[in-house]
């Protein structure tokens, strides 16, 4: 499940299927010959493979400060413990790329005015929801203790925090090495490594630290590329395989439908939503309960793929060019490699990665029709294109659902979708599928719940106000309200700790 999310992380990152795992495989193999104790080995196998997975949930603000947040990203992992000049150089350089010279040129001034006060904003925000989603799956006080650290430096400069020395955990420092050590290796090989490695010694990285790696991760780098890194990944686990037990999975599958979902205020929530509505039609349509579960399973996890896509394809308000199709088209296809890695996900691959097929072949990344898509394929096909209708997009507001209802009947006419599969759809979401609620989490109050809503959805504080028809300092006092009663500090963290508790669903 870990595995997974690891993967898709890779995507979210600019970075190659598998850098993850073989970070995690680096780390581990150095961790032990370090002699650090089996439970600090296990640390270092998770904290490595969960280290960046807070990224996607700030990908919305990254847009915004950046452009294009996945080129930014790979461009900068190689310098990202390096030394301020590198950084700044970087930021002038890459910051904006690509948009028109005025829009850039606001950027860079943006980021430069801003100093270290956003790179802290979205470290800390990366680590907050990093830790949030390891205590979800229950790996641990350790695990997400360690979380908090791997982007500190041993001179106290690193970030969030500026702590130093020993104060930061050797599963953090072992982590952060061996992700450096994977990229400038792959990048530059040996010599790039060493003649890094000497720039930071002592500076981002622990002495200690360091001549472990030096000494004992040619071996690894080195590995043959015939051997399969998922199954070396595996057989690595120091849990040994740990299974989950049915509310683990359902926890952990939420997870992966989360970290998809989060990325954008406009899907935030989406896949549950697709899979409760899959849940009620399957039952409108006679599917049996083992079909209906493996229908539901995989409408959570369809989106894994969407991380692939930079954030500001997917909030363009005007029209995609070709390329950017492409990126939007490939993302069932990597939703689909990645689950089929996993033992347990494989059954729900298929299904998964044929999401955005249409009856008439029209549909994406395989262009199938007809015979060849299943009754299930069918049913998530009609489910998520309502549950989209009725969501608000960059390029247009939601639908009613009686406007959706019409625009599904008008394409299986035209036979996009099929039509008794749409029938099954409607008759779902036509019900009444609102539950009393005699509270609402963490004891927040109705108008904090729509403070919430409006927050996820990236409006400022200011929008959320006019909307409301209160104050913008009143709207201040009620962020610092339910941060404070959700235990969050960011927008991000709230937006996830929303989509958990169900807050967002456009039904």
């Amino acid at each position: 499940m870990i595995g997974c999310l690891a993967l898709a992380t890779d995507l979210g990152m600019g970075q190659p299927l598998d850098h993850g795992l073989r970070t995690c495989l680096l780390g581990v193999g150095v961790g032990r010959a370090l002699g650090l104790t089996e439970q600090q080995v296990t640390d270092v196998y998770y904290i490595t493979l969960l280290r960046f997975i807070g990224c996607n949930s700030h990908a919305h603000e990254d847009v915004a400060e950046v452009g294009n947040e996945l080129a930014f990203r790979a461009g900068i992992a190689p310098i990202l413990n390096g030394g301020s000049s590198d950084l700044l150089r970087f930021t002038i350089r890459q910051t904006g790329r690509g948009l028109p010279v005025p829009t850039r040129t606001m950027m860079v001034a943006r980021a430069l005015a801003s100093g270290s006060k956003g790179a802290q904003r979205s470290i800390a925000t990366t680590c907050e929801v990093a830790q949030m989603i390891a205590s979800r799956l229950g790996l641990g006080d350790s695990v997400v203790s360690g979380l908090g650290y791997t982007f500190e430096h041993h001179d106290g400069k690193g970030l969030p925090s500026g702590v130093e020395g020993d104060e930061i955990p050797i599963t953090a420092q072992v982590a952060m090495i061996a992700r450096d050590f994977e990229i400038l290796y792959r990048l530059g090989g040996r010599e790039l490594v060493l003649d890094t490695a000497r720039e930071r010694r002592g500076r981002a990285y622990s002495p200690k630290a360091l001549d472990a790696f030096l000494e004992h991760a040619w071996p690894l780098l080195e590995r043959t590329e015939s051997g399969s890194d998922w199954e070396a990944f595996i057989a690595s686990d120091p849990l040994g395989g740990r299974a989950l037990d049915p509310s683990g999975l359902d926890r952990g599958i939420k997870c992966l439908a989360d970290f998809a979902d989060v990325k954008s205020p406009f899907t935030l929530g989406y896949s549950r939503a697709v899979s409760d509505l899959c849940m009620r039609a399957s039952r409108a349509a006679g599917l049996g309960s083992s079909e209906a579960a493996v229908l539901c399973t995989a409408a959570f996890v369809q989106e894994l793929g969407m991380a692939g896509v930079p954030g500001a394809v997917l909030e363009k308000p005007g029209a995609l060019t070709e390329g950017e199709w492409e990126r939007v088209r490939l993302h069932p296809y990597f939703t689909e490699r990645i689950l089929a890695r996993c033992r347990a996900l494989s059954p729900y691959s298929s299904l998964a990665g044929n999401h955005h097929e249409r009856l008439d072949g029209g549909g994406y990344h395989r262009g199938i029709a007809g015979p060849q898509l299943s009754g299930p394929v069918r049913l998530l096909a009609a489910a998520g294109a309502y549950v989209a209708l009725v969501s608000d997009r960059p390029w247009r507001p939601a639908a009613s659902g009686q406007d959706a209802a019409a625009t599904l009947r008008e394409e299986a006419a035209a036979g996009k979708f099929d039509p008794p599969a749409v029938d099954a759809v409607l008759a779902a979401a036509g019900e009444d599928v609102t539950p009393a609620r005699r509270s609402w989490p963490a004891g927040l109050t109705d108008r904090e719940v729509e403070v919430l809503q409006l927050l996820t959805q990236g409006k400022s504080n200011r929008a959320v106000a006019e909307e409301l028809v209160i104050s913008p300092k009143t709207v201040g006092r009620h962020v610092e309200n339910i941060y404070a009663k959700i235990g969050v500090s960011s927008r991000a963290g709230a937006a996830v700790f929303a989509v958990q508790h169900e807050l967002t669903s456009p039904l």
